[in-house]
């Protein structure tokens, strides 16, 4: 039976590297979210700037009141600069929808966490490298930190696309982050007295639509 088990665990943990995330993540179940494998990310606010750069584990520090653009990489789930009260902060995903189907690889999960009070809207914007205009998602994610308990919910199509009309003919395109039809693909948070936004990626597809 404890032969069985471990390779059951060498087995979860190869697939888990297989699809770049954490070997360390804990399995639990928030409200509203699936339980498995996931990573965490804390987007908290902070009434005063921090002066260091920091490059390791799960939160990003941003104003309390005021905008922040995270900018987001391509690679697997990694803060590469968390202070992000200079207005400017670093995350690295992977690619969630390389073709563009329209389903993504993983998901996305958000919950505002903190004393009730505050909220925060986050936009996916990039670039186009022929013109250089930005384009920013017509989706948003807006977190209100009520009373009583924090659930999660599924954000993966604000998070995860930029639903732009990027060639002009007045209808919306979907562009899955990091499509090379665009480039310096980052998170626009706006934050309005919110303390913590706590994300989950976990190792499930969200069909986000045409």
């Amino acid at each position: 039976m404890k032969n069985q088990l471990f390779a059951m665990a060498v087995s979860a943990a190869v697939l888990l590297s297989q699809v770049g995330l954490p070997l360390w993540a804990a399995t639990t179940k928030g409200s509203g979210a699936p339980s498995g494998p996931h990573y965490n990310l804390n987007i908290i606010g902070v009434p005063k700037d921090k002066t260091a750069t920091m490059e390791s584990g799960h939160r990003i520090f941003v104003p309390l009141e005021g905008n922040t653009q995270i900018m987001l990489a391509q690679g697997e789930f990694e803060v590469l600069d968390g202070n992000g009260t200079d207005g400017r902060a670093e995350f690295q995903l992977p690619n969630p929808d390389p073709d563009n189907t329209g389903t993504t690889s993983y998901s996305v999960y958000a919950r505002a966490l903190g004393k009730p009070g505050g909220q925060s809207e986050t936009t996916t914007c990039a670039t186009d490298p022929a013109t250089g205009e930005t384009y920013c998602s017509v989706e948003s994610m807006v977190q209100v930190r009520g009373k009583g308990k924090s659930s999660f919910t599924n954000v993966s199509k604000e998070l995860l696309t930029v639903y732009a009309d990027v060639d002009g003919d007045g209808k919306l395109d979907r562009m899955s982050l990091f499509d090379p039809a665009l480039e310096n693909y980052y998170w626009e948070y706006d934050n309005n007295g919110m303390k913590i936004v706590q994300l989950r990626f976990y190792q499930q597809s969200t069909t986000v639509g045409q």
